[in-house]
């Protein structure tokens, strides 16, 4: 793993290796970040795990709260977690929220004070929706037709 790693972050400077959250990820992780390449530890599930990789230097580590939702646990709650032990440590590790699955997740993993998120195209889409907004864009161009005016 730590070869392929150094092969990978070759490849360019703002290459971030992905490694799993397993005991020869976090070797890997430790080695490279040592070698001055950012690495993002994927698949955490718990805070220790978050905290094991903070300490390991990873540069990014990815909790992964929808998946936890869909085990009936709160995987906000990962984040804040996350965000409160890494703060009362001063770790550098970026907090990317993964399986990131409805906008109200973004918005919360925001509020809560994750770095990162990845999500889908549908939910960056639907993040720019409000029914308000249709409501209101659909007065105003009424409200423009009766003007009998036009811009172009």
């Amino acid at each position: 793993m730590i070869a392929e790693g150094r092969k990978l972050a070759e490849i360019a400077p703002n290459i971030a290796v992905k490694v799993p959250l397993t005991w020869d990820g976090l070797k890997t992780c430790k080695t490279l970040t040592s070698e001055g390449f950012m690495v993002n530890v994927t698949l955490c599930f718990s805070a220790n795990q978050a905290l094991l990789a903070a300490k390991a230097g990873a540069t990014f580590i990815s909790p992964f709260i929808g998946r936890l939702d869909d085990i009936n646990l709160e995987g906000l709650d990962l984040i804040g977690d996350i965000r409160t032990i890494y703060d009362n440590y001063g770790f550098e590790t970026q907090i990317l929220a993964a399986s990131v699955r409805t906008p109200n997740h973004v918005k919360d993993c925001a509020l809560i004070g994750a770095d990162v998120v990845t999500a889908p195209p549908s939910v960056i889409k639907a993040m720019a929706n409000h029914v308000l907004t249709d409501k209101g864009l659909d007065q105003f161009m009424q409200d423009w037709a009766k003007t009998g005016q036009k811009i172009l």
